[in-house]
């Protein structure tokens, strides 16, 4: 009687699994990390005031000028104690009226995403800043219809400030990040891509 061992077949490693997959397993994890790469550079990242920040001293309309917002985009405000960044309505923001904000924040380094198309109105609430020029006026764009701004594209207003406009309907043929913009890996695309992974290797 001849006698049989049984020893388990050793399951092949990870790696090993992973390099004999299909052609298929390979394209889309090669679409997942190419979307991981696309999609953060679509949004921008702008820092209010560029190094100088939110501030008295600051000129924002100059600022502005050239600027394209876009939904999906932020905007960045570095300031010291002694200042808020307030978003108020329109009329508050014309007439500089502080206790009616939507949200304010008074940190030091606020984050604002820009999640709706549309004019935005952000001010300083501390007495006197606003009246000073403490105030942005951003008019934030559809992400599909948004084109690079033109020579004309701001518009002043009686208080100095300027409102940046984009075309509707017209499509961006390229996207740029001013020297002012970062970009930042998307979280939902990292765990796209992760489970993208542990799905094609099993």
């Amino acid at each position: 009687m001849q006698s049989h061992s049984s020893t388990p077949n050793p399951q092949p490693s990870f790696s090993a699994q992973f390099l004999t997959m299909g052609s298929n397993a390979w394209i889309v994890c090669a679409l997942v990390l190419l979307l991981c790469m696309i999609v953060p550079s679509l949004a921008t990242v702008h820092t209010v005031g560029d190094s100088g920040g939110w501030t008295l001293s600051a000129d924002y309309s100059t600022w502005t000028s050239g600027k394209t917002f876009v939904v999906g985009d932020s905007l960045v405000f570095k300031y010291s104690s002694g200042h808020t960044v307030d978003e108020v309505s329109g009329s508050d923001y014309s007439s500089c009226t502080v206790g009616n904000s939507l949200t304010t924040d008074s940190s030091g380094s606020t984050t604002i995403p820009l999640k709706t198309a549309g004019p935005h109105y952000f001010i300083c609430s501390v007495v006197g800043h606003c009246g000073s020029g403490m105030k942005l006026s951003v008019t934030v764009a559809k992400a599909s219809t948004a084109a690079a701004p033109t020579a004309s594209s701001g518009t002043p207003s009686s208080n100095g400030n300027t409102t940046i406009t984009t075309p509707a309907g017209t499509t961006p043929t390229t996207t740029s990040i001013d020297s002012s913009s970062g970009a930042s890996l998307s979280p939902i695309m990292a765990t796209v891509s992760i489970f993208t992974l542990f799905a094609f290797s099993v």
